[in-house]
């Protein structure tokens, strides 16, 4: 809390430093923060020098006014394009004070809660694609395939070689009678 003109809790937001009435954390994070106005302070100054830096800040920026000063803080607020995501009015009362809130933006930050973690996102759920059983293709008889000069040289070098003849002497030829000619 920063009352009055103390400087105890700093808040950066960009490049300045200020100094809110009050400071929100939760832990060491920064969770919010409050403006206090009064009478005399809900003005054009305030609003450029605080409010407007307050609502740029990524957490939710409250704004507490007179009752009175309501309809002045929202003329300076959409003049000076400040965006509280509350604002609250105050009155005394004899035994303290009424505030009631009378302005609130829900997409303006807003304060995330600790309680629960926020749900894993699901995947969206698949259609089953119906299958659609198809007839086998009939099988076409295919034609005879030519062989290749190549298929053919290999086959013929495959053959096995002719005997060989003895060197020498022509071999004799039987003839029909069993006898042997020269």
């Amino acid at each position: 809390m920063n009352v009055g003109d103390e400087r105890v809790v700093p808040v950066k937001i960009g490049p300045g430093t200020f100094f809110p009435d009050l400071v929100l954390t939760d832990g060491k994070k920064l969770a919010g923060l409050v403006e206090v106005e009064t009478g005399e302070s809900v003005n054009n100054l305030e609003a450029l020098a605080q409010w407007v830096h307050f609502s740029r800040a990524r957490v939710p920026f409250h704004l507490y006014v007179p009752v009175p000063g309501y309809d002045a803080a929202r003329r300076l607020c959409a003049a000076n394009g400040a965006k509280p995501s509350e604002i609250w009015t105050y009155r005394p009362t004899h035994d303290g004070f009424d505030l009631v809130r009378i302005h609130h933006d829900a997409s303006v930050a807003s304060v995330p809660t600790r309680t629960a973690p926020p749900a894993p996102a699901k995947p969206p759920a698949k259609v089953p694609v119906p299958v659609v059983a198809k007839k086998p293709a009939a099988v076409k008889p295919t034609a005879a395939v030519k062989p290749t000069k190549d298929a053919k040289a290999a086959k013929t070098k495959a053959k096995p070689a002719a005997k060989a003849k003895p060197a020498g002497k022509p071999a004799k030829k039987p003839t029909k009678s069993g006898k042997t000619r020269k």
